[in-house]
């Protein structure tokens, strides 16, 4: 029975097409500290400066590195760390930092922090909010700020996909705040980002990504393979637009990398484009979509749902073969 994971991710790999990868990419820097052996999110701040944090097991600790993989500032924000496995851009000062896993118990609802980051070494106690899901368990890497509205989205982890939950616009620390189901993506994903358009999310796996629109969560343009990483975790969005990917594993190398040209001539093509915040404001999250935009993201589901549906169907019928199998060999 433990060959059935392994099968279960192959059937996902043979049905979801990837394009090469992008051959512009290197090494941007690795890490110095032995602290950080489970890079698991991933932040840049610019001015040569990211944010990271480990996996579950590490306490809670954001670390800040150099160009030149040092060290430079640890900020302790004296949260819970259950299992800590994301971060999200807040401001040039502030991170969000996801604790959002269920590695060992999946979990009814999570914890984000805001927290202070930068050279030099604090202790803080970071404001905390809880985020609920509406129905049942889950695990989670992947948390996204939109960079226009900060509203912040979680991504859960699954082996058939995840689903997509949106937060509240404004987040309450005295109660919980119930996220919203947008839809489901396919993969196993271990973090994501949003382009500096604010209209497009880049997803991750282990090997794999993709850029979906959002809130729509179609797909644009082909999934690609990433570089070779011991175990690929992180992602991040910087200034000018440069994409880095962080894994884990002692001294660590944090990639560079570009979309592939598919990629970006399908973003290029996009029409997709919202109001900025100073001349129309959002709509209330509980609020419907109307006219125009309620027909776009209509389409976007679809058209995500019709890639989804045969990329799940086919996985369905690899994880049957996989069982009768494994129960034939079990006859005598």
């Amino acid at each position: 029975m433990r060959a059935l994971p392994a099968l279960a991710v192959t059937a996902l790999l043979v049905v979801v097409p990837q394009a090469p990868a992008a051959a512009d990419r290197h090494t941007v820097l690795r890490f110095h500290d032995p602290r950080i052996v489970e890079s698991s999110g991933l932040v840049d701040l610019g001015d040569g400066l990211i944010a990271t944090v480990n996996d579950s097991g590490d306490g809670p600790y954001v670390y800040v590195v150099d160009r030149r993989g040092r060290t430079v500032g640890v900020t302790d924000y004296r949260g819970r760390a259950i299992d800590v496995e994301s971060m999200a851009p807040l401001d040039r000062r502030h991170v969000w930092v996801g604790d959002t896993g269920g590695n060992d118990t999946p979990r009814t609802s999570v914890q984000v922090y805001r927290v202070p980051v930068g050279r030099g070494d604090r202790t803080v106690r970071a404001t905390g909010y809880d985020l609920a899901y509406p129905t049942g368990t889950h695990d989670a890497e992947t948390l996204l700020a939109d960079p226009r509205t900060g509203r912040l989205y979680v991504v859960t982890k699954a082996l058939l996909g995840g689903t997509v939950y949106a937060a509240p616009r404004h987040l309450h620390a005295e109660r919980p705040n119930r996220l919203r189901p947008l839809g489901k993506v396919p993969g196993f994903l271990t973090d994501g980002t949003f382009l500096p358009d604010g209209d497009h999310v880049l997803l991750r796996g282990y090997t794999g990504a993709a850029v979906y629109t959002l809130p729509g969560l179609r797909r644009v343009g082909p999934s690609f393979r990433l570089p070779a990483e011991r175990q690929g975790e992180g992602i991040a969005t910087g200034p000018h637009g440069r994409i880095l990917l962080s894994s884990e594993g002692e001294h660590a190398a944090v990639l560079q990398i570009r979309l592939p040209a598919s990629v970006r001539r399908a973003l290029a093509g996009s029409t997709l484009r919202r109001p900025s915040r100073s001349s129309s404001p959002s709509p209330s999250p509980s609020a419907p979509p109307t006219g125009t935009a309620a027909h776009r993201a209509r389409a976007d589901r679809q058209r995500a749902g019709s890639w989804w549906a045969p990329a799940s169907g086919g996985a369905v019928v690899l994880l049957g073969g996989a069982w009768l199998w494994v129960h034939r060999r079990r006859r005598p």
